[in-house]
């Protein structure tokens, strides 16, 4: 049976209720071995590593623990879970904009592989770490592509050209940005990282293996993308990784391209109405548990399943009634959350079928991002279920959150 076909998903609504992810460990790991594949195609010992940021869904850090070759952690908080995951420290690499000295502390203890240094003073607290703790660490420092994070070019010939017999540069961090359609942008970049290491090897003696790169491949979201195979950019980027893969010792670092394709939100409609010339629908979640980037206002409309409350498959030939306002200007209709603002229509224009009460929306390629992003704790909405599927089997990895109790104080204590 496929894991994820509708039967399933249909009676993970009925078991669990919604609002609920969904997310399938079988997708995610099979999506691993593919790209890794992929990019490693004529290499006989798969060269190129795979490194899965986990600020894009930490619920697959088991999923994907025999997978990946590491795991980007990006705050204090996120290596708390890799911790009660039981990560190994050799399979961390601890990066971020903002580490003081007992967040790195905490990190070269527990074993982290490599820390990222984003500025002179961040390269200057790692050192100043590692001496008080008399232990070795490898530090990647990280370029700039135009942004808040990184370092330019200057500063780091200046921290390579410094010496500290307990930290080790072994290469570079380099990232720009998520959904970069046009790939040409990252050829260009691989040639432009090269010519940076060829220089800072020369300036500084030092042998620089290492790329951390972040290539921002896309995903498509939308009815409105090529849907055909989601794997395409890898597919079309992987020459060029081969290649940097002859002059440095390559990771790849993903988060959205890895995830997406793995995740489901249900929700169930529980209101419609027509007014104001609009025909409206609100379902028991929004725009607090879903996130696409690229959605602002609804102006984009997902992959959704739809079905009706007796779990046959809606379509535009079985709608329940004929309520639509014949004389509006927008015959559609705005899929709408729950939530307490007018920002909160996840489709504008939803012309599928008919919604009605009870109908199950399950929303598709919702793996990266949204359980982590999403505006969870706006209007003190419960944060939704979060279910776990492998092979024929599931569980409940999270169980509704409560987040009133996050956003007010406890009495007792006032």
């Amino acid at each position: 049976m496929n894991p994820m076909d509708d039967a399933r998903l249909i009676d993970i609504a009925d078991r669990y209720g919604t609002t609920t992810y969904v997310f399938d460990a079988d997708e995610v790991q099979k999506r691993a071995v593919r790209i890794r594949e992929i990019m490693n195609e004529g290499f006989h010992d798969s060269p190129i590593k795979l490194c899965y940021s986990i600020k894009a869904n930490p619920f697959l850090i088991p999923a994907l623990m025999s997978y990946v070759n590491f795991f980007e952690v990006c705050s204090p908080g996120e290596l708390q879970i890799c911790k009660r995951y039981e990560v190994p420290g050799s399979m961390i690499i601890y990066s971020g904009v903002y580490k003081d000295s007992e967040d790195i502390e905490d990190a070269i203890n527990y074993g982290a592989a490599v820390l990222t240094a984003e500025s002179l003073r961040h390269y200057e607290l790692i050192c100043d770490v590692s001496k008080r703790l008399g232990k070795r660490v490898s530090v990647l420092p990280r370029l700039t592509a135009g942004s808040q994070f990184g370092m330019s070019e200057d500063d780091l010939g200046t921290v390579l050209s410094s010496k500290n017999d307990l930290v080790d540069i072994i290469g570079m961090h380099y990232f720009t940005g998520t959904q970069r359609e046009k790939l040409k942008h990252q050829i260009k970049e691989l040639e432009d990282l090269k010519d940076v290491f060829v220089r800072m090897r020369e300036a500084s003696d030092l042998p620089l293996q290492r790329l951390e790169y972040g290539p921002g491949l896309p995903f498509p979201y939308f009815e409105s993308d090529d849907l055909s195979d989601t794997l395409r950019p890898v597919k079309e980027l992987a020459a060029s990784l081969r290649e940097a893969a002859s002059w440095c010792d390559l990771t790849v670092e993903m988060g959205r391209f890895l995830a997406s394709s793995c995740g489901y939100y249900l929700t169930r409609v529980v209101d419609i109405k027509q007014s104001a010339g609009r025909n409206w629908c609100i379902m028991d979640g929004g725009i607090n548990h879903i996130n696409y980037l690229g959605s602002m206002m609804g102006m984009k409309i997902p992959v959704i399943k739809h079905f009706r409350s007796n779990g046959e498959a809606a379509s535009p030939h079985n709608t329940v009634s004929d309520k639509s306002d014949k004389g509006s200007k927008n015959p559609g209709w705005a899929l709408c959350g729950s939530l307490c603002t007018t920002n909160d229509v996840v489709v504008r224009d939803y012309t599928k079928c008919e919604p009605a009460i009870g109908d199950l929306l399950v929303f598709c390629n919702i793996g990266a991002y949204a359980v982590t992003e999403a505006m969870g704790l706006f209007l003190s909405r419960d944060l939704p279920k979060v279910v776990i599927c492998e092979g024929d089997a599931d569980y409940l990895a999270r169980d509704t959150v409560p987040s009133f109790d996050i956003n007010s104080a406890d009495p007792l204590r006032s």
